[in-house]
């Protein structure tokens, strides 16, 4: 048998764990890092995932260095924004997303030598192209707003 005040008191503290629930989502959603809200940051993670996916079919036909050398690469372009965004200048802030840039260039490279070793199809290397090359203009847009002066 249940106590009244017992029921009422579980019934109470249930409530209580759903609204800290929905609390702490609210917070974890507004305590995002800086890299987390760039729209660049946001299309090369995913892009990433792509890059990943293509380096895990390439595994399997024995290209381990090259496949391994494409996940270093595409992980560069998101660690390299992320990283930068925690610099103390603009200038520095920069610097990591000409590194990231660069290593844009570097998966580009990869993918056309994956291609022309049949490991992907030339409409797989045209759409990561395609994807990779609007990153590129995003990190350079990017760095040059960072070292525009501002008024």
């Amino acid at each position: 048998m249940m106590y009244p005040g017992y029921a009422k008191s579980l019934k109470t503290r249930r409530v209580e764990r759903r609204e800290l629930r929905a609390e702490s989502r609210e917070v974890i959603e507004k305590e995002m890092f800086r890299f987390e809200k760039l729209d660049v940051w946001q299309k090369s993670i995913e892009l990433s995932d792509k890059l990943f996916g293509i380096a895990d079919r390439t595994d399997m036909k024995h290209c381990y260095r090259f496949s391994e050398q494409l996940r270093a690469a595409a992980m560069s372009i998101t660690n390299n924004i992320a990283e930068g965004s925690a610099s103390n200048s603009d200038k520095d802030f920069a610097q990591f997303l000409n590194i990231a840039r660069r290593s844009v260039f570097e998966c580009v490279n990869i993918l056309i030598l994956f291609e022309r070793r049949k490991y992907i199809t030339i409409e797989e290397l045209d759409s990561m192209k395609l994807e990779l090359s609007s990153i590129s203009k995003m990190l350079t847009n990017l760095r040059k707003s960072l070292l525009t002066p501002k008024p």
